[in-house]
């Protein structure tokens, strides 16, 4: 098989939401339709013992939660499907914007009762900077929701996106029937008791009488709402969608398998193949003979047992070939991987080959760092993978002077995932990890102690923001360092930040300080 062939069918895209709208749920489903499972995991049930795919470590498993994106493959109708399952909560919002570079498409779930929330409209941000093609799927009918036209007019207006539906639902909550489903004219209807496949009824005609038979008194009230949509939204348009303008919508519910069948088909026939990317000399073409690739995650202990690091390459162009020689650009060293690897979550397979549009993982000694690119030999540099300035600061102590090595090993490679970040104290040399939210305190501490065997303790400390500091000027840089020496500190890669204590601080060094450039991501 070319490569032109295989690039165009795969499709690689990552489900989005606010917490609590059904992306995990979703995605457990998309794998069982793909067949890449058999039993679908419940995110948090009692009954089911079964936890979701995607969430593989363990306290996601005690927290019903994703903290980590994880990446799942396989085929589907002859397309190479790959799934990569982000975060929800806002805490581990880096994470998800970091794997938004990595994509070609995204699916945004949203819960169909409370609309758009305010982590949908961060993470549409993020898409329409990127031009990233987004499809929507409206979550959760099975319960009662408010009016779908309303909920439409809600979504343009949060999302700043033209919409237009796919399909449509037939009532909701207690007396949701199903969805007509306008893509492909065929009539879906649903059984809260059964959560096999059932395929669609073919439905061209929807004056025939037949409706009737299927949904009785409810086939007049969908064949006005159809008028209506064919009336308000113009028939789909491809072109627009793959600009990033226009974003198709789906409903159903996926936690009783329902309309998932529907999107997943739809989405292979509309979703983009890998695209070009943009480095900073060129743009890349995923059809270019020579391989190239960057990293966009790493993940320490993948699988406990072992102690194994990963490093989450995205394939951009050419073909990845095992123990091929390729070069790391930023230290300028050449390498083979002899073990890379396809995923399904924790689950991991050797491969002897990839193609753009792929996720591979490296085995990682500590070589890796988020943002590198690995090439044939080209220097060029992939672009848009900053580290935020963090919101909330920690100094980290040792727990058990006995485990001090285990305890620097285990920070060391979680900062190199982007759990956090970490900054040394020039005044006094103490540690200081900064996340965006409390809740990452709480991952590292858990991680610290379950996968390292290192306990940690967490002391207050006051500050209002880090800023990677900059001059053309070495004079001024040497005296502003030195008049703010209690407030210096240095990032894992020995950059220099300023650490403001307030906004005032801060405001009163950009003023003083006109040769010094203040930057607020660590992308500059």
């Amino acid at each position: 098989m070319s490569n032109q062939t295989e690039i165009r069918r795969r499709r690689t895209f990552a489900i989005v939401s606010h917490p609590d709208a059904g992306k995990t749920t979703l995605t457990e489903k998309l794998l069982l339709f793909g067949g890449a499972i058999h039993v679908a995991g419940a995110v948090k049930s009692n009954k089911i013992k079964k936890g979701a795919t995607s969430d593989f470590m363990e306290i996601e498993r005690q927290r019903g939660i994703s903290v980590a994106t994880s990446v799942m493959g396989f085929e589907y109708g002859g397309y190479k499907v790959n799934i990569l399952d982000t975060p929800g909560h806002q805490d581990f919002q880096e994470d998800t914007f970091r794997t938004l570079t990595a994509v070609d498409s995204v699916i945004i779930v949203i819960d169909a009762a409370k609309g758009v929330e305010p982590q949908t409209e961060k993470l549409m941000n993020v898409c329409r900077m990127r031009k990233t093609p987004v499809i929507i799927f409206i979550n959760k009918l099975d319960r009662p929701t408010q009016d779908t036209f309303e909920l439409l007019d809600d979504i343009e207006r949060q999302l700043q996106i033209n919409l237009n539906p796919l399909s449509w639902p037939i009532n909701n909550g207690p007396d949701f029937k199903g969805v007509y489903n306008i893509f492909d004219k065929s009539l879906d209807l649903f059984k809260p008791s059964v959560q096999d496949i059932e395929p669609g009824i073919s439905f061209d005609d929807l004056d025939s009488p037949e409706l009737e038979k299927h949904i009785g008194n409810d086939a007049r009230k969908l064949r006005e709402d159809l008028e209506l949509v064919y009336g308000v939204y113009p028939p789909f348009n491809h072109e627009e969608y793959l600009a990033g303008n226009l974003a198709p919508v789906f409903f159903g519910s996926a936690l009783y398998n329902f309309g998932i069948q529907e999107l997943l088909d739809a989405f292979v026939k509309i979703a983009p193949w890998p695209r070009t990317v943009q480095t900073e000399e060129r743009e890349v073409d995923p059809e270019d003979d020579k391989f190239s690739g960057f990293v966009f995650k790493i993940h320490a202990n993948i699988d406990p047992n072992h102690r194994s690091r990963i490093a989450f390459v995205k394939v951009c162009s050419g073909k990845f070939v095992r123990n091929n020689m390729y070069k790391l650009i930023r230290s300028g060293k050449t390498f083979r991987v002899s073990s890379p690897t396809a995923f399904m979550a924790s689950q991991k397979e050797i491969i002897e080959e990839a193609f753009p549009g792929d996720i591979v993982g490296f085995p990682d000694n500590g070589s890796f760092i988020i943002g590198d690119t690995i090439t044939e030999g080209e220097d060029i540099h992939f672009k848009g993978l900053p580290s935020f300035s963090p919101e909330l600061f920690r100094f980290v102590e040792n727990a058990d002077p006995m485990k001090t090595k285990q305890l620097n090993k285990g920070v060391d490679q979680l900062m190199d995932e982007g759990v956090a970040q970490l900054f040394t104290s020039q005044f006094n040399g103490r540690r200081i990890i900064g996340t965006v939210g409390q809740l990452q305190f709480e991952v590292i501490q858990y991680r610290l102690e379950h996968e390292y065997n290192a306990k940690c303790r967490f002391e207050p400390m006051q500050m209002y923001k880090a800023c990677w500091i900059q001059s053309d000027n070495p004079k001024a840089l040497t005296e502003f360092k030195n008049r703010k020496h209690q407030k210096m500190a240095t990032d894992k890669r020995g950059r220099d930040v300023f650490m403001a204590d307030s906004q005032f601080i801060l405001d009163m060094a950009q003023s003083e300080f006109k040769d010094i450039r203040f930057h607020f991501t660590s992308e500059f």
